[in-house]
């Protein structure tokens, strides 16, 4: 008779233990909080060099950057969490110093009236509490730039764009810290365009061509017979004339650059419309500026 009275009990008991087990191994909800310092990626290319940054961008958030949060005269991260890591697709001249292509961490000293930025080997860290000068790859002097208005989040940018130069700037506060940087696209295109434009392929980058060896002051005699090639495959068109108008401005041949202009500025007005408009106007001003 006990045991009619017990055994619903034992499986009650056993059931309740199982419920109890099962709510135990049921993971928690995984909750994502807003980062403090949110991660960053800046790519952009310079010449024919691909530049990636990776980084964390802390904000001010009513504190004082630098000789405050950011000590003077210490190693910093240049950012927060990770180092910074800088990867460059090919060598890149950094502030004046050169540096094989590759992945790198980027820190910098800040002081009050000068700057050291710092590129060093990669060693995924975390903060720069394990950075060692021996590791160096780069050092290089920069003088800060008060700015008008102040930057509430750290960010790094890189601007002044050209085919061969552009300024990457550590931005944060009223303080921003520009570092020079240069590349040779000169040495690996120009063979290449050579190889092309004298070879028999059907179709060649004439107008490209031209306007990079006039860009990089190389032979303009080449970009002209280029332009001239551009042209009989499009006649008329504007945009080219005046293209090999420049060519010749800047070979020294301003009496042919200012015919070419003018035969520019005859087929804009027979294009009529804002484009027309466009390049009579250039064409103008560039024969003012040749007399």
């Amino acid at each position: 008779m006990l045991t009619r009275y017990l055994l619903p009990a034992l499986f009650a008991s056993a059931a309740v233990f199982t419920a109890i087990a099962a709510h135990a191994q049921t993971p928690a909800p995984k909750i994502e909080f807003p980062a403090p310092s949110p991660a960053a990626t800046l790519k952009q290319r310079v010449g024919l060099t691909d530049i990636e940054i990776s980084y964390s961008r802390p904000g001010m958030k009513g504190r004082k950057v630098y000789g405050g949060l950011v000590p003077y005269n210490q190693v910093w991260r240049t950012g927060a969490n990770s180092a910074t890591k800088i990867k460059f697709s090919s060598a890149m001249n950094f502030g004046g110093t050169p540096i094989p292509a590759g992945t790198y961490e980027l820190f910098s000293i800040p002081g009050e009236k000068e700057w050291t930025v710092i590129i060093h080997k990669d060693s995924s860290q975390w903060g720069a509490y394990k950075y060692d000068a021996k590791n160096d790859v780069a050092r290089v002097t920069v003088t800060p730039v008060t700015q008008a208005a102040p930057v509430e989040s750290f960010t790094i940018d890189i601007g002044d764009l050209r085919d061969t130069s552009a300024t990457l700037s550590l931005n944060w506060g009223k303080v921003s810290v520009p570092v020079k940087l240069t590349v040779d696209v000169v040495t690996p295109l120009v063979p290449q365009i050579e190889a092309l434009m004298s070879s028999d392929a059907a179709s060649k980058p004439y107008v490209n061509a031209a306007m990079f060896y006039l860009d990089h002051g190389l032979d303009l005699t080449k970009a002209a017979a280029w332009m001239d090639a551009a042209i009989a495959a499009q006649p008329g068109a504007t945009h080219l004339i005046y293209r090999k108008a420049l060519v010749l401005a800047a070979a020294g041949d301003k009496a042919g650059a200012i015919t070419t202009a003018k035969a520019s500025i005859e087929a804009a007005k027979k294009a009529g419309g804002p484009i027309g408009d466009e390049y009579t106007k250039l064409n103008e001003e560039l024969i003012a500026s040749l007399r």
